[in-house]
């Protein structure tokens, strides 16, 4: 089912909010319109695409540009259609050389019924990683300007990946997301910082909300600690798509190594799941 323009902009409007309130909020991933439908049961309030969870679905290596723009969009077009929240997408550096092609990114995914989306300053090249910041900046600012164009308020979040690419520079990264702040982002995001000082010093650093990626290696910080450092959004990324991969490896292990199917014991029951993939028309249902 098509999604009307007053429903876009109610879920665009719900999104926003979310990131005003009081406390922090969790945006999972959900990787398909299935899990979509499960995470939109369990009581959250948004959810977000992850390119990793869906790459890996496909049988593919996340990287940059190895799943298509056209397959990213479709695939969040369904889960957009699959419940009643608001959705924001992982679009990667933007699908394109140049800013005009980022903005064009941003119009088409607004035209699939998300209401937010991210930028990165990746460039999939692994002899300089990250982009110079001139050229990211006007990036951000492509995808800002389109945001602009829409009827609705779409959140543009924006993202310095220097500790995702194995650039630990956190004064860069601090840089980074001031310039992308004053080139209009509503969000700014730093996936993998190291640890909760670093995560307070990108918080106190700008005047947007901070998005912040869950359980990094050397972050195992809860919702409530994350909030007392100052962050509004948390993400899993890939994490929840890793960790059904994880199911399905440990079950197979099972069956060859022992010849037992204990696993099934941990599964969702069939008449459970059926459901969940089974409810009432979800425009009938109110955004949350």
């Amino acid at each position: 089912m098509s999604l009307s323009a007053a429903d876009q902009h109610q879920r665009a409007i719900v999104f926003r909010a979310l990131h005003e309130g009081p406390e922090p909020f969790v945006v999972p991933n959900p990787w398909d319109a299935g899990t979509a439908r499960v995470l939109a049961g369990l009581g959250f309030a948004a959810l977000a695409t992850t390119g990793a969870g869906l790459a890996h679905g496909l049988g593919l290596a996340d990287g940059a540009d190895l799943v298509s723009r056209d397959t990213v969009l479709e695939n969040a077009r369904k889960i957009v259609e699959a419940t009643p929240l608001p959705v924001s997408a992982d679009l990667e550096s933007g699908f394109g050389d140049t800013p005009e092609e980022v903005a064009e990114t941003f119009r088409r995914a607004a035209a699939a019924g998300l209401v937010g989306g991210s930028v990165e300053d990746s460039t999939g090249r692994a002899d300089s990683p990250v982009r110079p910041l001139e050229e990211a900046v006007e990036r951000v600012a492509a995808a800002v300007a389109a945001a602009r164009e829409f009827d609705f308020p779409f959140t543009v979040t924006a993202r310095a990946e220097n500790f995702f690419q194995g650039v630990p520079d956190l004064p860069d990264t601090i840089r980074r997301l001031q310039a992308y702040e004053a080139a209009g982002a509503d969000v700014l995001y730093a996936p993998a910082l190291p640890d909760a000082d670093a995560i307070r010093a990108v918080c106190s650093s700008v005047g947007r909300p901070v998005n912040v990626l869950m359980g990094s290696p050397a972050v195992q910080l809860s919702v409530a600690d994350l909030g007392e450092l100052g962050v509004r959004r948390i993400s899993v990324g890939s994490a929840m798509s890793r960790a059904a991969f994880g199911a399905v490896v440990r079950a197979a292990r099972e069956i060859r190594d022992h010849g037992t199917f204990g696993f099934g014991a941990d599964a969702l029951p069939y008449a459970e799941l059926n459901a969940t993939m089974s409810p009432a028309d979800p425009e009938s249902e109110p955004a949350q």
